[in-house]
């Protein structure tokens, strides 16, 4: 009887493939690789209680722990979701909603432009004259939507 590449697989390959995807989840966002590594480790662990179970049923019980737990913990997260204390950090114009500026340049045909600390946005609303004090009021993309002020 032949040996193959398939028999010589044991727990300790599985629990370092675990641990290898779970550390890939630091380099590729969506946290999926974390849940399928967690399976790998579970079945890991089942290898270790059973070690003459078959590679193929191994396979399938990972796939089967794969599935169920990016499932399980998709909905989990969807139903829990993970709280930032800085929860506008990478949506910088969120940041200026409620605030007041001077238009530099007039809305004209709906659109002009506002300087903001060392950048320039281009903001929407009726039109203005250069100099108008504006409030922002929302974001669209990359556009600030303004309101007129006193």
């Amino acid at each position: 009887m032949s040996v193959t590449f398939f028999d010589e697989i044991t727990f300790w390959h599985w629990l370092i493939a675990g641990v290898i995807l779970i550390a890939l989840e630091m380099a590729v966002p969506g946290v999926v690789f974390m849940w399928i590594g967690i399976a790998a480790i579970i079945t890991g662990g089942v290898a270790w209680a059973s070690p003459d179970l078959a590679f193929e049923w191994l396979l399938i019980i990972f796939a089967v722990l794969s599935v169920l737990s990016v499932v399980l913990g998709r909905t989990y997260l969807k139903r829990h979701p993970l709280q930032s204390d800085h929860p506008k950090l990478n949506r910088r114009g969120e940041q200026y909603v409620g605030r007041h500026f001077t238009l530099s340049e007039p809305i004209v045909g709906g659109f002009g432009k506002i300087k903001v600390d060392d950048s320039t946005w281009k903001v929407a609303g009726e039109d203005m004259p250069q100099g108008a004090k504006v409030e922002v009021v929302a974001v669209d993309g990359v556009v600030l939507k303004v309101e007129a002020r006193d």
